[in-house]
């Protein structure tokens, strides 16, 4: 085994969780196969994968209007949906991403196959769906508790709090899915 010295700038770290009342002893391995985002966000819901692995819940922050025909929807920064990713909201059925522009330092850009069908408002959470339906593709158990780089090849050791409370205007974007699912989790 090396020794093996990485250079970091360190960023502000924006905390969400309020208070930690129960998590999952010893913590859980988040998978990083399926991401496309490079940081693991304090506060992003996570649900059981396979193989004992823990699978993140991908969401977005549309944060441009978007007309029922668009077929490119801008969000915020931090998501990790991918080419090939259902993209959908609680109004619209998934639709399979073919393309991401990265390119702007304020957002993405993400193309889908075929519109979704209906108007999307700035400030819509986007999620991941199983197919081209409103359901969510992994149902949330806890929420990660701490902020974590991704490095492709490596999975995340992260604590997994199931009950708690978040400030809803720093966590990541959830939808009343997610909240419905994590029942112990109060967002306020």
């Amino acid at each position: 085994m090396s020794l093996i010295i990485k250079r970091k700038k360190d960023n502000r770290v924006v905390k969400c969780i309020l208070h930690r009342v129960a998590d999952i002893p010893g913590g859980v391995t988040v998978s990083v196969a399926n991401l496309g985002g490079s940081a693991l966000f304090e506060g992003t819901p996570i649900g059981k994968g396979s193989n004992g692995l823990y699978t993140v819940c991908k969401t977005a922050q549309v944060i441009t209007e978007a007309a029922a025909e668009a077929t490119t929807y801008e969000v915020a920064k931090g998501h990790h949906f991918k080419v090939g990713d259902r993209f959908a909201t609680a109004a619209c059925n998934g639709q399979v991403i073919t393309a991401i522009d990265k390119t702007d330092a304020s957002k993405d850009v993400i193309t889908v196959e075929a519109t979704l069908g209906a108007k999307v408002n700035a400030g819509t959470c986007a999620f991941e769906s199983s197919g081209a339906n409103k359901t969510l593709k992994v149902t949330p158990v806890a929420i990660a508790g701490t902020n974590s780089d991704v490095e492709n090849g490596d999975n995340l050791f992260v604590d997994a709090w199931v009950i708690g409370v978040v400030n809803a205007a720093t966590t990541p974007p959830v939808s009343d899915a997610h909240k419905a699912a994590l029942k112990t989790i109060a967002y306020v």
